[in-house]
């Protein structure tokens, strides 16, 4: 429309295009783009997060002496095209090794220290296995499988089997391109050496072995049976394929560079096996772990922690070898490692040892010291024992393992008693009606929740012991009533978030936990009554018999 007036017609031409361009959105819009934006910058930051900038750090440096090592012969040679091929070699097998661990063990990504073990025991056997490549040291190959041994047995020990084995094969990668040249050989001089494929495939052999075989460590023979168990099955493996190898050649010396060649590889494992057992307690240390055998040395009664606290808290240290008991039978009903709950069930009520008579197992029928107290007070006695055991734990350098079950058998649970007496002394002191109880949240304990299923275990056995010892007439079907409320409640509060405990496990201890307490708490039979004794002279040893027991 033309109006004739030239600032209304300029005005109505560029509206149009003004409407276009600046175009109004509506609130609503505009909030969800600003959340979509928030939400961006929240995963952003969630990815690149300083654990994972100091791990993609750590890995750039793990690449860089992985091909350093590979190729430090190419490099003395200025074969610089080989030393790229190697570069994109190392960095795909550690890319692919990354995954992994970030999918099995993503714990490793956060724990730089773990990380730091991890990729100096990989940069050390390389390193080793290429010292025994190089021609001023023999030239042998069989190095790199007592290597590849090593690595899985460390893994084995420090980690778990599915994710050892998984590690050794990446090893056992790096190892085969850091032994030698990329065709199997006969030297001037004779000698035969396992490479490239058939390294890899003797390498694996052992390591799988290894791994299979070695779930824990509960005696001292335990590592000897492993390596020689894989010594020969590393024997077979290469001498099986250093025949192929001479039968596709023709060679005339046949038997004895096999057995020779087979000797050296199954020999360097068998001493590998040896090494370990000598150098487990700097291994646990590095990881920090615990073997068992470890763990069967600090369940020993003369431990200095365990005898002092038999002699100052005998009642917690008769209910702490009771729950140790349960939970033990209720860890290897679910398939998990029973002997660490036993160990950790000892431990977890050791901060008991500086107030023993605030605690009621070991106040022998006297009264109890907290009449004399608040309840606010008497709470942060109850809950100051975790604290106190902690401390003591690193005092008398428990491992690390151990430690859990102190700082995690009550979680963040609420001491009842004392805060259902604050609310009835609130009440009684109060002269209103309506009246605020106290926060719960005073009389919790600062946890953390079990973050794995052993300290859940041992937090239900601690609890369900003393509510079955409170019981008059015990039953075995009131038993896993109070085991079943017990676990529930538990469930409800939270306590097992952390420690992805599932029904079906829940359900499996509570029965066996039933059982365990069923036959301690069984019933006895009375002593039948003479027939030439008075009554009245059997009733007294009859009570006291029963009081004993």
């Amino acid at each position: 429309m033309v109006t004739g007036n030239y600032l209304t017609d300029y005005h109505l031409a560029i509206q149009p295009i003004q409407m276009r361009f600046l175009k109004k959105t509506s609130p609503r819009r505009d909030k969800v783009r600003k959340s979509m934006a928030v939400e961006r910058l929240a995963k952003i930051s969630r990815f690149a997060n300083k654990e994972r900038l100091v791990s993609a750090l750590l890995w750039l440096l793990f690449v860089g002496l992985c091909a350093l090592i590979l190729s430090f012969e190419l490099i003395r040679r200025s074969s610089y095209l080989e030393v790229i091929a190697i570069i994109v070699i190392v960095v795909l097998i550690s890319l692919a090794a990354a995954f992994y661990i970030h999918h099995w063990q993503k714990r490793i990504i956060t724990n730089h220290a773990r990380a730091v073990a991890l990729m100096g025991l990989f940069i050390l056997l390389l390193a080793t296995a290429k010292l025994g490549a190089l021609p001023l040291l023999g030239n042998q190959t069989a190095w790199a499988t007592g290597t590849a041994v090593a690595a899985a047995i460390i893994l084995t020990i420090a980690y778990d089997q599915r994710f050892a084995i998984g590690m050794s094969m990446f090893y056992c990668l790096l190892a085969s391109f850091a032994a030698g040249p990329m065709t199997n050989t006969i030297e001037p001089a004779g000698k035969y050496q396992l490479v490239n494929i058939n390294l890899f495939l003797t390498m694996a052999a052992g390591a799988t072995i290894c791994c299979f075989s070695l779930r824990e460590i509960r005696t001292r023979m335990k590592l000897l049976k492993v390596s020689t168990l894989a010594a020969v099955i590393v024997f077979i493996t290469a001498g099986s394929l250093a025949s192929l190898d001479f039968l596709a050649k023709k060679s005339p010396q046949f038997i004895g560079d096999v057995f020779s060649n087979a000797g050296y590889h199954a020999g360097v494992t068998f001493l590998v096996g040896l090494l370990i057992q000598s150098l487990l307690p700097l291994i646990e240390k590095i990881f920090r772990i615990a073997t068992s055998m470890t763990l069967l040395d600090h369940s020993d009664a003369n431990q200095p922690l365990l005898k002092k606290l038999a002699m100052e808290a005998p009642g917690t240290f008769s209910h702490s070898l009771l729950i140790g008991s349960i939970a033990e039978a209720a860890a290897e009903a679910i398939g998990r490692n029973g002997l660490l709950c036993r160990v950790g069930a000892y431990y977890h009520d050791i901060g008991k040892i500086n107030k023993p008579s605030y605690f009621v197992e070991n106040q022998m029928g006297s009264m109890s010291r907290h009449k004399e107290l608040s309840p606010a007070m008497s709470q942060l006695i109850i809950v100051g024992h975790v604290k106190d055991g902690i401390e003591m734990a690193k005092e008398y350098a428990l491992p690390v393992v151990l430690r859990q079950f102190i700082e995690t058998h009550h979680g963040t649970t609420l001491v009842e008693y004392f805060y259902n007496e604050a609310k009835k002394l609130k009440t009684q002191n109060s002269k209103l009606k309506t009246v605020a109880p106290p926060s719960e949240s005073e009389f919790r304990y600062s946890g953390p929740k079990p973050r794995t299923k052993e300290a859940a275990i041992v937090m239900l056995a601690d609890i369900v012991e003393g509510a079955v010892r409170s019981l008059g007439e015990v039953t075995l079907t009131r038993i896993e009533a109070v085991i079943h409320n017990m676990a529930m409640k538990r469930l409800q509060d939270g306590q097992f978030d952390e420690c992805d405990l599932s029904l079906r496990e829940l359900s499996q201890i509570e029965a066996s936990m039933s059982k365990a307490l069923a036959a301690h708490y069984h019933s006895r039979i009375a002593y039948p009554k003479a027939p030439d004794v008075p009554e009245e002279t059997q009733s007294k040893p009859k009570q006291t018999e029963q009081k004993n027991n």
